[in-house]
């Protein structure tokens, strides 16, 4: 799976419209008295009587204090805790503009590493390359770290500098880089013709709120360009913006259910497909894989219910919960599942994944060809010679679609 830590992360949530909590210090629900008593009993005991008074941080206490008890819900890297910068990078990634050192990075297996630098950024200048493993950020230990907190780490003032120590494969020694930041726009959406065949690779890299917009403009010019079948690729893809889910899974269905969503009361309602799809009638194959989560499941299952194309790759991660974001009094912010959502026809995505129509895994150290490299498809001369094998599938699929 992979995000942009061009400086922030659009963190693999189903996003929902904002909440408030303003709530007094010590407020406890009514009837929890003796459930908090032990909590309070502690904090009262540290306050008084840990010997290393500098530790005693009441903010920093009391974050740790909600980072625990969401953990407690069993949803790691999906409800969350939001200190109030890393609130911030969350608002920018979704918005499209991010600062940090540009990086697209795979999360396959909770193991951050990178990717692809993108082109002209300060990690492809400093030398960062696509499977080198993320070991240090700052000097902060990241392995196991969910995405957001490594994003937060990474995004900083932009005259600031990033230190990043890395495994890179074959190597048995950790290298070292110091990156500056820099401002970088992140598109959602990213194509290219795939050379000497009438067919588009689209990828769709994250669900900001823009990706609805870049993707009709995608679709367009896919057309102009004679495109008789197109590989949709959600690999990496960490989720984003529900009702841009909706909207993308629209321009490729009629019609009928994009997803199901049920709610802590068990209340189930039906997301139906919007009006006005302009690629309903184009061949279609997706890539997944361990690194799709959320927004692009909803997209990956809604279009396998409908027998809309295959899905190619290995199973997807299995982020099925909505989340909704509340603002605490600090202006930090909890991000919590409010509801879950089902495929078309009722499947249980959460702590599931979709599981692909066929299955086509990469040996280790490989890496992807997205759009983004397209002087490196261009060099290949030939489909043939991509090293791909998902994307080498979804070809050989839609070929015979094409011309059957």
């Amino acid at each position: 799976m992979f995000v942009i830590v061009a400086a922030a992360f659009s963190a693999g949530i189903l996003v929902e419209r904002s909440g408030r909590i303003l709530a007094p210090y010590q407020y406890t629900p009514a009837g929890m008295e003796s459930t908090f008593a032990p909590f309070w009993q502690t904090w009262d005991a540290v306050q008084r009587h840990y010997v290393d008074r500098e530790a005693v941080n009441p903010e920093r206490m009391t974050r740790a204090a909600i980072e625990g008890m969401l953990a407690s819900l069993g949803d790691p890297g999906h409800t969350t805790y939001l200190p109030p910068e890393d609130r911030k990078s969350l608002e920018s990634a979704l918005a499209g503009s991010v600062e940090g050192i540009g990086i697209r990075m795979n999360f396959a297996g909770r193991k951050p590493s990178v990717l692809y630098t993108v082109a002209g950024s300060p990690a492809r200048a400093a030398g960062l390359r696509s499977g080198d493993q993320l070991l240090e950020v700052n000097g902060k230990d990241v392995r196991g770290m969910s995405p957001d907190r490594i994003a937060a780490l990474v995004r900083g003032p932009l005259e600031g500098k990033v230190h990043i120590r890395v495994l890179r494969p074959g190597q048995p020694q950790t290298l070292a880089f110091d990156i500056a930041r820099a401002k970088v726009d992140v598109p959602d959406v990213a194509w290219s013709m795939l050379p000497g065949l009438p067919i588009a690779h689209l990828a769709i890299e994250s669900f900001g709120d823009k990706v609805h917009d870049q993707l009709k403009a995608a679709l367009e010019e896919i057309r102009k360009k004679g495109a008789k079948g197109i590989v949709l690729d959600l690999r990496g893809n960490q989720g984003g913006i529900k009702d841009q889910a909706v909207t993308v899974s629209s321009e490729f269905l009629k019609d009928g259910n994009v997803f199901l969503e049920r709610d802590a009361n068990g209340n189930q309602i039906a997301v139906p497909v919007r009006e006005g799809a302009s690629a309903a009638d184009i061949p279609v194959c997706l890539l997944i894989d361990g690194g799709t989560a959320s927004s692009a499941e909803i997209v990956a299952g809604a279009l396998q219910d409908h027998g809309r194309g295959k899905l190619i790759g290995t199973h997807t991660l299995g982020f099925g919960t909505l989340l909704q974001r509340f603002v605490l009094i600090d202006n930090s912010a909890v991000l919590i599942a409010v509801a879950e959502w089902l495929t078309p026809n009722g499947r249980r995505i959460w702590r599931q994944g979709i599981a692909p129509d066929i299955v086509v895994n990469l040996p280790d150290g490989a890496s992807v060809m997205l759009p983004e490299m397209e002087g490196d498809l261009a060099a290949a001369g030939s489909a043939g010679k991509i090293e791909d094998k998902q994307l080498l599938k979804a070809i050989e699929i839609l070929k015979e679609q094409i011309h059957p």
